[in-house]
């Protein structure tokens, strides 16, 4: 009996040490029309590393001679083949790219994994040409044979928001979110904030107040960093007579995001007054500045509002202090010339002007987006060019000093 057992145990372990070797020898090699294929013949290629250095140095065009010359020593190489379809395709070939990457599904035995990796590849070439029917449907396709492909989700969505097809981006992003990690899940609710925006958007220019409202409130819940959401929100409680709540919506934005409370200012210096509160707006902006003492906007928006009640030295005032946490602001340099010319320009305000601004380099875009660095003269929620979204920030460029 001991020796039936010992017997088995050798088979088992024999077995188990054969499987492990067939296990790396398909790792290595692939049985393809009717032939073995080393699989990692173009990976070892100096051609294939070196494409791949100059791929993440940047240098594309040198990528794709070296890649090139790895794909044409094993035509088998999918891998490589992909990677240089997608090289085209960033270097504007599209048609190229989509030649390619078609030729490869037309491949026998490719897996259920490796073909939907394809289609994604063929999908970006698709949207990069235009193809928008050609491109949903080719990552609609990707879903179908790997329903978890988060490329897949998000460029599907990206292509729905494109055109304005909110209610199926939030869908998408919905099915994304799901299958996230915890640790992304409130990046997955921010953009689904941003979505549920742009639906409450849609009710609002459609005459649905109610409607747009409970879009709005749910983008808050969502993430309550959603500013856009706050300021339209005010702007529908303002259409239906209720005041006091829109007045509360703006101020909830500088209580919540208050890098972002300029964006209020305009609608809140126009109601209070309505509102029978004409010097809260004064208080509020000297309440910002006190807790935010670079706060420039600030500054700004209490100067024109003081201007305009002919209060034009203090305004001025305000001004040249703004002008030296930002002198780059193009606005504030517009904002002291009105200011100057309503004083009847005396030249001892000029002369502090000129030195305030000595060396200054004036900026008319300085909002830039993080991720594709897209310049935009206001800020926007989501990029036009990479449409990812809450990605702008205002560029700060430091004063220009004198060389000793």
């Amino acid at each position: 009996m001991g020796e039936a057992a010992s017997a088995a145990f050798v088979v088992a372990l024999v077995a188990l040490l054969v499987g492990l070797a067939v296990g790396k020898a398909w790792e290595r090699y692939k049985l393809r029309g009717g032939r073995w294929i080393d699989r990692r013949k173009a990976r070892q290629s100096p051609h294939y590393i070196l494409g791949l250095n100059f791929l993440v140095s940047n240098q594309i065009d040198l990528a794709i001679e070296e890649l090139g010359q790895a794909t044409g020593l094993d035509a088998d190489a999918l891998e490589a083949h992909m990677i240089l379809g997608n090289l085209y395709r960033e270097k504007g070939q599209v048609g190229r790219a989509i030649q390619l990457h078609q030729s490869l599904l037309q491949r026998p035995g490719l897996s259920g994994i490796e073909h939907a990796y394809v289609l994604l590849c063929l999908g970006l070439d698709f949207k990069r040409g235009g193809f928008v029917d050609r491109a949903l449907e080719a990552f609609t396709e990707v879903l179908r044979l790997d329903p978890n492909n988060r490329y897949g989700l998000l460029n599907l969505e990206k292509l729905h928001e494109e055109q304005h097809e909110w209610t199926e981006a939030y869908q998408i992003r919905q099915r994304a979110m799901a299958l996230a990690e915890p640790d992304a899940q409130a990046w997955h609710r921010a953009i689904l904030a941003f979505l549920e925006t742009e639906l409450g958007r849609d009710a609002q220019r459609q005459g649905d107040g109610g409607e747009a409202a409970r879009r709005f409130e749910a983008a808050i819940d969502l993430d309550a960093q959603t500013v856009p959401a706050y300021l339209n929100l005010g702007d529908v409680r303002l259409a239906a007579n209720d005041m006091p709540a829109a007045i509360e919506t703006w101020e909830r934005v500088i209580d919540t995001v208050p890098d972002r409370a300029y964006l209020a200012f305009d609608r809140l210096a126009d109601v209070y007054p309505r509102a029978g509160a004409p010097g809260k707006f004064d208080a509020l902006c000297r309440r910002l500045i006190a807790a935010h003492p670079a706060d420039w906007r600030a500054r700004q928006a209490l100067a024109r509002h003081l201007a305009s009640r002919g209060a034009h030295m203090e305004a001025l005032d305000l001004l040249f202090e703004a002008l030296v946490h930002t002198p780059h602001a193009l606005s504030i340099h517009q904002s002291i010339w009105h200011t100057l010319t309503d004083l009847g320009l005396d030249r001892t305000l000029v002369d502090r002007y000129v030195e305030l601004t000595e060396g200054a380099i004036f900026y008319l875009d300085p909002h830039i987006c993080t991720h594709c660095r897209y310049r935009s003269t206001e800020l926007l929620w989501q990029c036009p060019q990479c449409h990812e979204w809450n990605t702008f920030l205002e560029e700060r460029i430091a004063p220009a000093r004198n060389a000793q």
